[in-house]
């Protein structure tokens, strides 16, 4: 039985390692989603807006523009 101990605790040892490691790198990949998602600022891109017709056929439009009309 104590030779199989310290085995066992091995495992377990390296279980609890790979689970912080795990946690670590999901902590960081949110962590830099939500640093992406707050400084990059997209800017208006040229669509069709609501109440026109679609200047190439299957071009779709905003529900509601965020960018005001030139």
């Amino acid at each position: 039985m104590t030779v199989l101990a310290p085995i066992a605790t091995g495992r377990r040892t390296i279980l609890w390692v790979a689970i912080a490691a795990g946690l670590l790198l999901l902590a960081g990949a949110n962590a830099h989603l939500v640093y992406v998602a707050l400084r990059s600022q997209p800017e208006c891109v040229a669509h069709a807006r609501p109440g026109e017709s679609a200047r190439v056929a299957g071009e779709y439009s905003a529900a509601r523009s965020a960018c005001s009309p030139l």
